[in-house]
């Protein structure tokens, strides 16, 4: 059909080859289950292209029309013409504009009223996945079936995350330590060089308290929950996954022997693509792999230094509020501007990725994918979490102490962790880095296409006025043997062909936005039990917003079979198994929960049993302390004569953050107790954790009884079936003799 200067093409493939597909899935070892159901391959597919000069389309709306439309699809970008160019070079040539798939009108209406609708969020999570599964394919039914439960199981975490925030928000004003700090009269150490002034621990009093809030009892069971957690939600989603994919008859469904299947429609005299490994290769991709998080770990290193550069800045500046607040100002613009890095780097990483893949030379498609995702998800996951494993486990321990401080080039000073911890810098970069994430970037995935739909649609509707009305009765019934005439067609076409693209990716960016909030949500959940909050919250509206835009605001994707999330179930289980590590170091090591437990059971009050438990944590904060004297010449060449002023009388000693000798600056042995206790921690921590991940694996298998059961009694069915006609052929030969 032509328009203006553009052809419209419709392609549709003869019955033949559905019959071939429907065939050879019946004989194949893997695939026979999927004929089950009867008819499964309709009378017509919808796909259209559009090009330049030329263009053919084809549409009529049926169910399971997306089993015809990946047959259509592998078809047309498996054909040669005689120069051995395929479709993806004449798309490149600009022979051909672009191709994608139509809209069905009955399926669509159906779907927006029931699941891509703002109203919807009445229902949370509910969603027709068996609609969606026969509009868009298995594979996105199977994303969005994995987002729901994803989603449903994040309410109790979000429920206990919420209770621990609360439990340290009850002691916020009675708890002993924050009480110790808000009404001490110790002098600290200039936090930074030159600007920084010698400060009181009560001046600090309200970080004390927030760093309370995150750094408590509380916040250890929580960890441990959350890790035991990500475990039951994978076994739990095995079992929800394995039902649907039973009932959609695809559980024993092979992907090698569906694109041999292809193949063979596409061309009877083709040759398997042969399974290959280069070693070579292999070498190559793991060294590049290497040197792109070398890269990516170098930014990180960039960051700290634009962090302890911009506290120097703000502690010269001339409001108070900036001075006397830089450190969190500073800690705050790291933040950002991670988010920032992030933003630019996940476009680099997917350049990168993509050139990698192209080393390797993977054997097919989805092969291409699965290694792609690994090496997106690896990049991604340093670009966002190295900065945050700084903060964790780096921040304020290699910071040196008075007399001899740690300085980048020789000449600014690295960063100090506050005396209550450092958990709560790790808090303010996590929750930064998520809220930010999570808004913005939904913001600008929604409003991008529906901003190209708006300014689009003014020619559109001319486009739409020059191809005039159709008042054929026919038409307006829509039903399903009858063939639309030109105008009608047309006018589908152009509004498919309005949409913003989609390409096999598009799917892939969904996934990897999730995957990330689940790292979220599992490593460092330690320092930030609000996450699962944020993120049920967010994905609430993530559910419908994905859906409008890939129902209404995006050309239709091109249905892909298949009976897992792939390579994202591997995923999911190293990050469980990081995040045992993680939350183990971050409570071990960065928080001040195993200090706390040395002091009160070792040096504390109630170390002899004479104390009441109020008394316990007395003279904490000051045990964790030491104290540096100005009559020390290495601590003078670090603090200036003016820096050590403090309303108008000189200080001649502060205090620091360490469990040091006084005398000689040596660590003293409470620090290697401490040290032992913490390693000890760590370790009892993630065994009992990883015995109890273990054991919910066990107890949970990955497949229902009922499952196992209906596949069984399919199974003889099929077998019963098969000995039934071969009986019936052989009756029919004596019959004959």
């Amino acid at each position: 059909l032509f328009h203006e200067n553009k052809v419209f093409y419709g392609i549709r493939a003869p019955e033949e080859v559905f019959e071939k597909y429907k065939y050879l899935l019946k004989v194949s070892d893997s695939c026979n289950s999927v004929c089950k159901e009867k008819d499964y391959v309709p009378d017509t597919i919808s796909m259209c292209y559009t090009e330049v000069s030329h263009v053919g389309v084809l549409s009529h709306h049926t169910g399971f029309n997306f089993y015809r439309i990946r047959v259509v699809y592998f078809i047309l970008y498996h054909t040669f013409i005689g120069t051995g160019e395929g479709l993806r070079d004449l798309v490149k040539q600009h022979a051909f504009e672009t191709l994608f798939c139509l809209h069905e009108k009955k399926q669509q209406k159906c779907l927006k009223r029931k699941w891509a609708n703002w109203g919807a969020l009445r229902h949370l999570i509910y969603q027709p996945v068996d609609d969606i599964r026969e509009y868009f394919g298995e594979k996105v039914a199977l994303y969005f079936l994995w987002l729901g439960w994803y989603t449903r199981l994040l309410i109790p975490a979000a429920i206990i995350g919420v209770i621990v925030f609360l439990y340290g928000l009850a002691f916020f004003n009675t708890n002993p330590l924050i009480k110790e700090v808000c009404e001490s009269n110790i002098t600290m150490c200039p936090a930074c060089d030159i600007r920084c002034k010698a400060w009181k621990l009560s001046d600090t009093c309200a970080y004390a308290k927030v760093s309370h809030l995150f750094d408590n009892e509380g916040t250890v069971a929580f960890a441990m929950f959350m890790a035991v957690w990500a475990t039951l939600f994978l076994e739990l989603w095995k079992r929800h996954r394995s039902l649907h994919v039973s009932k959609w008859n695809v559980f024993d469904w092979s992907e090698d022997e569906e694109e041999l299947i292809l193949d063979i429609i596409n061309d009877p005299h083709c040759k398997p693509k042969e399974f290959k490994h280069s070693y070579l290769r292999s070498t190559a991709v793991l060294l590049l792999v290497t040197l792109v998080l070398v890269v990516i770990i170098g930014l990180t290193h960039a960051l700290v230094i634009c962090r302890v550069v911009s506290t120097m800045l703000l502690s010269d500046s001339p409001w108070n509020f900036l001075r006397e607040n830089a450190s969190v100002l500073a800690m705050i613009l790291g933040a950002v501007l991670h988010y920032l890095t992030i933003q630019v780097m996940t476009k680099v990483n997917r350049c990168v990725a993509l050139k990698l893949c192209s080393i390797e030379r993977t054997r097919s498609s989805a092969a291409t994918e699965r290694s792609f995702t690994v090496k997106m998800f690896t990049f991604q996951f340093f670009t966002l979490f190295s900065s945050l494993i700084y903060v964790a486990f780096f921040l304020g321990r290699i910071n040196g102490h008075p007399g001899r401080y740690v300085r980048i080039a020789g000449k600014w000073r690295l960063e100090e962790c506050h005396p209550s911890g450092c958990l709560t810098d790790l808090f303010i970069q996590m929750a930064i880095i998520l809220v930010l994430k999570q808004t913005i970037s939904n913001i600008f995935e929604f409003t991008g296409p529906w901003l190209k739909l708006c300014v689009k649609r003014t020619t559109f509707k001319k486009q739409l006025r020059k191809c005039g009305n159709c008042y054929r009765k026919a038409c307006r019934e829509d039903g399903a043997d009858i063939e639309p005439c030109d105008i009608c067609n047309l006018r589908d076409w152009l509004k498919n062909y309005h949409l913003s693209t989609v390409n096999s990716y598009s799917l892939f960016n969904e996934f990897l936005e999730m995957v990330i909030q689940f790292s979220f949500t599992t490593i460092f959940v330690a320092a930030f039990p609000l996450a699962p909050f944020l993120a049920l919250i967010n994905n609430i509206f993530e559910i419908r917003l994905d859906a409008i835009k890939m129902l209404r605001l995006e050309r239709r994707l091109v249905p892909k079979k298949t009976n897992d999330i792939g390579v994202w179930t591997k995923v999911l289980e190293a990050i469980g198994v990081m995040a045992v590590i993680a939350n183990g170091l971050v409570i071990g090591i960065s928080s001040e929960f195993v200090p706390r437990l040395v002091y009160r059971y070792r040096y504390g009050p109630c170390a002899n049993g004479t104390a009441t438990d109020m008394q316990c944590m007395a003279g904490y904060i000051n045990y964790t302390l030491t104290t540096a004297y100005m009559s020390d010449e290495n601590v003078r060449t670090d603090f200036t004569h003016s820096q050590m002023i403090l309303k108008g009388s000189n200080v001649t000693q502060c205090s620091y953050k360490d469990y040091r000798s006084e005398v000689d600056q040596s660590y003293t042995s409470q620090y290697w107790l401490i040290l032992a206790a913490r390693f000890a921690f760590v370790i009892l921590f993630e065994h009992v954790v990883v015995i109890c991940k273990f054991l919910v694996a066990w107890f949970v298998p990955d497949n229902p009884i009922r499952v196992k059961n209906d596949r069984l009694h399919d199974k003889l069915h099929r077998l019963k079936e098969e000995l039934r006609e071969m009986s019936a052929r052989f009756d029919s030969r004596s019959t004959d003799v």
